[in-house]
């Protein structure tokens, strides 16, 4: 049996090394012309394609550091936890809170991504519908879009944070107070629902940033949510266990 002359060692030393890598400077690396005994090597690797650049660059999974969108950036290279732009652009608008445009996703992502929303509506894994006047990229799910195009109507675009996702707003410690302090009056219902009511205004992400303003779970949150969007609001008594007047006792 002959000696392996490839190692795959050499690849996770050039990766840890520059951090990221082309495909020719990875068979340099392995020591081969040959692109599938490369592709053979990264096969038992934890690794990344960039999305951005054509999907010219590699990381290691170790390496990557993805916020909460599954997004990382070194230098100007972008990298999913989801892989290609494809994927990428499915997922993210799939849980989104109220949908994209494309202006909107290509902002979040940081490279053009007008082609490949209109690749993922001809392939049915993404829905296109106008909204407002302009076209809007929602999940294919039906019930889900229905929430998309519910949040979308309450989303205010000109108040949104560039990079952090559709409907995201910059409030001032003086607003956060105030909301603070407003939340704080209403009893455990009614928090909740102006919880979900603030998180759809937001979009995506919208739960983990009301929860964390307010102290809260971002299920709690997201229920909330839910229940103003669905409709399925139903008011419950405010009193505590045991309050109130006493039952009347039964007539012999």
């Amino acid at each position: 049996m002959r000696p392996e002359k490839f190692h795959a060692e050499d690849l996770v030393a050039l990766l840890r090394r520059r951090t990221i890598a082309t495909t020719p400077e990875l068979k340099q690396a392995l020591g081969t012309d040959n692109v599938s005994t490369l592709y053979r090597k990264l096969g038992g690797l934890d690794y990344h394609n960039s999305y951005s650049h054509g999907g010219r660059f590699y990381v290691l999974d170790e390496t990557c550091q993805f916020d909460e969108q599954g997004l990382w950036v070194f230098r100007d290279v972008w990298f999913s936890v989801h892989g290609t732009l494809l994927e990428t652009a499915v997922a993210l608008v799939s849980a989104s809170e109220a949908g994209y445009h494309a202006s909107e996703l290509t902002s979040v992502l940081h490279v053009e991504t007008k082609t490949a929303l209109a690749k993922l509506v001809e392939q049915r894994r993404l829905v296109r519908q106008e909204a407002g006047g302009r076209l809007l990229y929602l999940s294919p799910d039906a019930a889900a879009r229905r929430t998309q195009l519910m949040a979308r109507s309450v989303h205010r675009p000109e108040s949104a944070v560039p990079g952090l996702g559709a409907g995201t707003r910059a409030l001032s410690d003086e607003l956060k107070a105030a909301i603070v302090l407003f939340y704080s009056m209403l009893d455990e219902q009614l928090r909740r629902l102006y919880a979900g009511l603030e998180a759809a205004k937001i979009g995506h992400g919208g739960d983990t940033q009301v929860a964390e303003l307010f102290g809260v779970s971002p299920d709690t949150v997201a229920r909330g949510r839910r229940e103003l969007l669905t409709g399925d609001v139903h008011r419950e008594g405010v009193r505590r266990a045991g309050g109130g007047r006493p039952p009347k006792a039964p007539r012999n």
